[in-house]
């Protein structure tokens, strides 16, 4: 079995592990421009950590991960930031595994996760539809039990990457006169099934991340059920607490910011004592919000469960990283062009790109807005 890694210290697991990455992760990934690259751009460096035994890095070591508590988990995420690693298409690792782990029979763990770890089974994740986005519980996708099977009808939509996976795990409702919470359940999906077509949604940077994902009449194995009909509400639930705090990460401020600042000096804007202020209250900010991350992180390394005042620390990173990439736009001025990337001293600035692949995250795992409303609800005790 592979070495315990929580046995280090967390300073000698940090040199480890930054170590081999750095000599392991192909220079031509680091720091893409594509936030979401398809399975085939980094297949390798997916590849590289499968042999390595390094991609699932909260599995337990008996189905093939590293293990790691939740200290070791953090850092790894900041080095991997660090490093400009990128990323690769996550969700069988961060979301199908441990679904699975904790809800899956032992025929699911033994079918799937071994083909997760191979990069056989690509995944994506089927819950927003067209009138059920961050309010989930309004999903209309139907499945009726036929016999053996599961027949699914409905569409999902802004499902990540599904044009290049072959699986979903999907929300479908099982039970249309439940409250909405209720009559939900999680089923196992395999994209090549008759009656499915998957159509990728084209963004402002000509990027196709998202798509919409249609079934028609799609047959599912009964034994692909992920807990029990009916109580799916709960085990979406479950999978969404895991990306919670990784998506307030100051990753992508951390990149923007520095990105800013290339593009800043090049071209003389710190001679502007106005800048130099917005500046300032940027790096400022940027400061804070990586003390907030540090302080919540604590409570993870502790062994301590987060409560529902992270929702602000996604607010806080979002809301951050979109000033900054304004600001690289006024900066640019009237070269601020859609898909021009910059000269900025010795290398060239992508302030465009930035700036709209910064309007994203607000929006997605959760938008801000349903941020504030947990944070009003559950934090402040304010009425409904």
């Amino acid at each position: 079995m592979a070495a315990d890694w929580n046995e280090l210290s967390d300073e000698e697991f940090r040199k480890v592990f930054r170590s081999w990455v750095d000599e392991n992760c192909p220079p031509h990934l680091r720091y893409m421009r594509k936030q979401r690259p398809l399975f085939d751009e980094v297949a390798e460096w997916y590849h590289a950590l499968a042999a390595k035994g390094w991609l699932a890095p909260t599995w337990p070591r008996e189905h093939g991960g590293m293990g790691l508590s939740p200290a070791k988990h953090m850092i790894y995420v900041e080095e991997w930031g660090r490093l400009g690693c990128p990323r690769i298409p996550d969700h069988g690792i961060g979301l199908v595994g441990p679904l699975l782990i904790q809800y899956g029979t032992e025929e699911q763990k033994a079918v799937y996760l071994p083909r997760i770890l191979s990069g056989e089974h690509v995944w994506c994740q089927g819950y927003s539809e067209p009138n059920a986005g961050s309010d989930l519980a309004s999903l209309r996708t139907q499945a009726v039990l036929d016999g053996d099977e599961f027949v699914i009808n409905g569409q999902k939509i802004w499902t990540t990457l599904a044009h290049c996976a072959n699986w979903i795990f999907v929300l479908v409702r099982t039970d249309k006169e439940a409250k909405p919470q209720r009559g939900i359940t999680v089923l196992l999906a395999d994209l090549t099934s008759p009656g499915v077509r998957v159509r990728p949604i084209t963004n402002l940077r000509g990027e196709a991340d998202f798509c919409e994902v249609f079934f028609d009449n799609v047959r599912v194995p009964a034994k692909n059920l992920v807990g029990k009909v009916n109580e799916g509400w709960t085990v979406a639930k479950s999978v969404l607490g895991h990306e919670r705090i990784f998506l307030g990460a100051p990753t992508r401020p951390e990149y923007a910011l520095g990105r800013l600042e290339r593009l800043a000096e090049a071209r003389g804007a710190f001679d502007d004592p106005a800048f130099v202020s917005r500046y300032a209250k940027l790096r400022l900010d940027l400061y804070d919000l990586g003390s907030s991350f540090e302080r919540f992180a604590k409570v993870l390394r502790s062994g301590g469960e987060l409560g529902a005042d992270v929702s602000m620390l996604k607010i806080f990173t979002t809301e951050l990283y979109q000033r900054i990439t304004e600001e690289m736009l006024l900066v640019a001025g009237e070269e601020a062009r859609f898909a021009d990337d910059l000269d900025a001293g010795n290398g060239q600035v992508d302030a465009m790109n930035l700036f709209l692949d910064s309007r994203a995250p607000a929006i997605f795992g959760g938008s801000n807005e349903i941020q504030k409303n947990i944070l009003a609800k559950a934090v402040l005790e304010l009425p409904g």
